[in-house]
């Protein structure tokens, strides 16, 4: 489903918010948050649930954290899957998707994977136990003024820098360098992909293009913690969301299907996900 917001415009105001107004949402924005996510879904079929919780005291009488990283807000959104890896995929896309619209609402977020305490936000957002709760945003009302420790985080994460393209995509083969030129219509969509956010600033997506195929990897090293690999796929739905919104507002056509022959081009570290197959 193609969102009802401007895509490109959307992803290039979007940034990391960490310190909000210390006041609720209105009404009305909540209304329309809680509307917009009922209607929100995901091209690969997967079940991803989206959830939201004000701060405060959850059912266990235990205070909503997030170790000093946020500064305040007051409502949270949230999205698990059933335990299934296959499905992390759907939800950095459909997660991301909400996050858009949020942005288009002029409220903030952050995607939070780790900085939150996830026992208390799991009895909060009534998650259940054999579900993966993946990631939390804050979603409010941007303050003007940054906190220090946000500031520093931002300069440490350099939040606000992109690997370039001929780091990210490849013509064919993984030693050519994909341009967008050589990328024609599919410019704008690979643009934002590379524009989207990830842990850390990793940015653990690469692309192949292969005829009329684009072929997207994960990349990690060997060493990692599983829930850190993980994580990776949740960011690559994430770009995901921003290359198939893209495709769709500029009116291109394809679908996402895994290709066989894909996985047997990935170098070492490089994970084969899903390939978008264009439509001539």
């Amino acid at each position: 489903m193609k969102l009802s917001i401007p895509v490109q415009e959307t992803i290039k105001k979007r940034c990391s918010v960490r310190t909000f107004e210390p006041k609720s949402l209105l009404p009305a924005d909540k209304e329309k948050l809680l509307h917009y996510m009922d209607t929100l879904s995901n091209p690969f079929g997967a079940a991803v649930n989206l959830h939201i919780a004000e701060k405060g005291i959850n059912d266990k009488g235990e205070k909503l954290g997030t170790y000093g990283v946020i500064k305040g807000a007051n409502t949270f959104l949230g999205v698990s899957i059933p335990q299934n890896e296959s499905e992390l995929l759907a939800a950095g896309y459909e997660f991301e998707n909400l996050i858009l619209y949020a942005t288009d609402m002029g409220l903030g977020t952050v995607w939070l994977a780790a900085t939150f305490s996830r026992d208390s936000f799991s009895s909060a957002m009534k998650i259940g136990k054999d579900d993966y709760f993946i990631a939390i945003s804050p979603v409010g009302y941007p303050s003007d003024r940054p906190t220090v420790k946000e500031k520093l985080m931002r300069k440490t994460l350099k939040a606000s820098s992109r690997k370039p393209w001929a780091e990210l995509f490849f013509d064919e083969r993984f030693h050519t360098p994909l341009t967008p030129e050589r990328a024609g219509n599919y410019s704008a969509p690979l643009e934002m992909l590379r524009l989207a956010p990830s842990a850390t600033n990793a940015q653990p997506w690469r692309v192949l293009k292969s005829g009329n195929a684009y072929h997207f990897y994960e990349t990690h090293k060997k060493n990692v913690s599983q829930d850190e690999a993980m994580i990776k796929q949740v960011d690559l739905g994430i770009g995901l969301s921003h290359f198939h919104q893209t495709a769709l507002e500029i009116g291109l056509k394809g679908r996402f299907e895994e290709i066989s022959e894909a996985s047997d081009m990935a170098p070492e570290d490089f994970y084969y996900m899903i390939s978008w197959a264009a439509e001539k």
